[in-house]
């Protein structure tokens, strides 16, 4: 049986470099593919392998002192996950480009159990959960009642912050599908002057493990070659084809090259695309209406 490993941590890395060779070998070594991603603030990843595999990997892993500690997610894989083994090191582990004062390792929200946030839903607390993904991955599945703020990247969130403006008194609860961006943003939150901001620990991810098809509605978006998963129990699809509204749980992406909007779309309106195979995300893109100086057309630009 295949297994894939999600796991992240903010914690010093006084030397990246080493660690990513280190990394290299230990996944080659275990025939793991997948990406991974080191910073001097920390680590992120998400690898896939038969699980007698991962399970040796990750308490190798566990050997490094700085990550002994470091929670590892698992999910049922399916061999197809990935195509090759990615690990690099970048300035952060995720592309926020906040200014170095947002800190995780520092400050950040207060961690929320899965279990906790279950007893919030149940005891009617008053809060609100803010969504920190990209908007087309709360398309497909979110929890409910849960805020949407419209990010098309991480590095968006302070131009949207004036939409969030009236919950800096409430209790907010920031989410994401494993835990490393939500940590950052609500890191980000209380930096602008938000007085009681929380994290869900282990991000989506560990709540829908524990409790499949409850409060969180449709499926989970994933970077990988199996786009959504659920964790069964009884669900609702949430997910609306773009071209025709009929609710799906398929991404595609859009055929005309300038564009390549990552959108939902049906079995039908993807039968429908043209000889070429492909699928586009408005009659503009299908009719080529693009102005190939700039590279978009007036539709594309609100999308990307």
């Amino acid at each position: 049986m295949h297994e894939v490993l999600l796991f992240y941590k903010y914690v010093t890395i006084e030397d990246p470099e080493a660690l990513r060779e280190w990394l290299v070998t230990l996944a080659v070594k275990y025939e793991l593919l997948g990406r991974v991603l080191i910073a001097e603030e920390g680590i992120n990843g998400t690898l896939e392998g038969v699980k007698e595999n991962t399970d040796a990997f990750t308490a190798e892993l566990h050997t490094y002192a700085p990550l002994s500690d470091m929670g590892v997610k698992t999910s049922i894989g399916n061999g197809k996950a990935f195509k090759k083994l990615f690990v690099r090191v970048r300035k952060e582990i995720v592309g926020t480009r906040f200014s170095k004062e947002v800190d995780p390792r520092v400050a950040s929200g207060k961690h929320l159990s899965p279990e906790q946030l279950k007893e919030w839903y149940e005891s009617g607390k008053d809060f609100e959960i803010i969504d920190m993904r990209n908007d087309y991955e709360y398309q497909s599945g979110h929890f409910k009642g849960s805020i949407n703020p419209g990010l098309e990247a991480s590095r968006d969130l302070p131009t949207v912050l004036g939409t969030l403006e009236p919950l800096k008194e409430k209790t907010v609860l920031t989410v994401c599908t494993g835990g490393v961006r939500c940590e950052k943003m609500s890191a980000y939150l209380m930096s602008k002057g938000f007085t009681d901001v929380y994290q869900l620990e282990e991000g989506m991810h560990a709540y829908m493990q524990k409790y499949p098809g409850e409060d969180f509605l449709g499926t989970l978006y994933t970077f990988d070659k199996r786009t959504t998963m659920d964790f069964g129990g009884e669900r609702e699809i949430v997910g609306v084809c773009r071209l025709c509204s009929n609710k799906t749980e398929t991404y595609v992406n859009c055929g005309n090259d300038f564009c390549h909007l990552h959108f939902l779309a049906c079995d039908s309106c993807r039968g429908d695309a043209s000889a070429e195979g492909k699928t586009y995300c408005s009659s503009e893109c299908e009719q080529g209406l693009v102005d190939k100086r700039r590279g978009l057309s007036e539709e594309v630009k609100l999308h990307v």
